[in-house]
């Protein structure tokens, strides 16, 4: 399994890096996680979007989702076939994303993008992947994702606080990516829905995952203090999710 990724950045894009969006390849079978703004141009410099074989999207918070519409513009008026190709998204998504779209239940924007609701303890199978969602914590739905291909597991955090079910989901997992939206001691934060530097590490280090790679970090923050927090708290320095990095998992 092969994760690349396409943007990092929390909250918006920035200068030489985009918001959130990952490119998993395995045997064949290609899955673009998150659609966060910037991404899909990094996506045209790896695959043919022609070529996926399913979307997820982890919740419809701009920086994860928003680049779904130029797949859709490829698709269905660009060079693309037309589609369909598969959307996981939480519950409701769907009908928020056709009506920004102006997309009644007929419009083709429903036909090139096939919408499959998804939440706590749901499962797909796409491809040579099987998928498995939990409920992260944040303001709006939202999930974690976990995904197996050829005997191996990557778990991917989306945006969560530290309630809801990544803890779990990532139990014994080979790699986590994990948000460290925030720095310094969690009982200084000041908004409850993403994670610390830190408790991306514990949690890591708790679920028993073999590897940490660390992304979402805010675009004001540097990097370098948030793997040295990490580091404490997983026992072992992380990777860093960088624009362009390709992780063998």
């Amino acid at each position: 399994m092969e994760l690349t990724v396409l943007g990092s950045t929390a909250g918006c894009p920035v200068r030489g890096n985009a918001a959130s969006g990952y490119l998993l390849e395995h045997d064949g079978t290609d899955i673009w996680c998150d659609a966060g703004s910037g991404t899909f141009v990094a996506l045209l410099d790896r695959i043919d979007p022609d070529d996926l074989d399913a979307v997820v999207i982890t919740h419809l918070h701009s920086d994860h989702c928003i680049d779904l519409f130029a797949l859709y513009g490829y698709l269905a008026h660009g060079p693309g076939n037309g589609g369909p190709v598969s959307v996981f998204l939480p519950g409701g998504a769907a009908d928020h994303l056709a009506a920004f779209a102006r997309a009644g239940a007929d419009h083709r924007f429903r036909q090139v993008l096939a919408f499959s609701e998804v939440g706590d303890g749901d499962t797909a199978a796409v491809g040579q992947f099987a998928v498995r969602f939990a409920a992260a914590s944040h303001p709006i739905p939202a999930l974690a994702v976990r995904f197996e291909a050829g005997g191996r597991s990557l778990v991917y955090s989306g945006d969560t606080g530290p309630e809801g079910g990544l803890a779990s989901l990532a139990e014994g997992a080979d790699a986590l990516l994990c948000e460290a939206t925030l720095q310094g001691p969690a009982a200084e934060r000041a908004y409850p829905y993403h994670l610390t530097a830190e408790e991306a590490g514990a949690v890591a280090a708790g679920a028993g995952a073999g590897r940490l790679i660390l992304t979402h970090i805010g675009p004001t923050l540097d990097p370098g203090k948030s793997l040295d927090e990490a580091t404490v708290t997983f026992g072992r320095r992380p990777d860093l999710a960088v624009p362009g990095a390709v992780f063998t998992i």
